[in-house]
């Protein structure tokens, strides 16, 4: 599987506060990015697996609200995130 525990913590430890902090926004949109590009690399070699781009744009949609909530939160750590992952709108 390319998403386990330990990359998973590993995600958290980095862009979260602590490996155990599932909850921050930055360790979310981190994740859903790592989810994200791994899925837009299946759909480069399998084109016609609409399930898996439906799936995909739901989880854009979700990286994109959580990215506005942090952005009217606290525009500062919106900037590190955006900068840490290479992400811009």
């Amino acid at each position: 599987m390319y998403l386990n525990s330990e990359k998973k913590k590993e995600i958290f430890a980095k862009y979260g506060k602590s490996n155990t902090d599932t909850g921050s926004s930055e360790g979310q949109i981190a994740l859903f990015s790592y989810r994200i590009s791994h899925l837009t690399e299946h759909l480069k070699l399998n084109k016609k697996d609409y399930s898996t781009e439906r799936a995909l744009k739901m989880l854009v949609g979700k990286r994109r609200r959580l990215l506005d909530y942090l952005k009217e939160i606290d525009i500062e750590r919106y900037r590190a995130i955006i900068k840490d992952l290479g992400i811009r709108k």
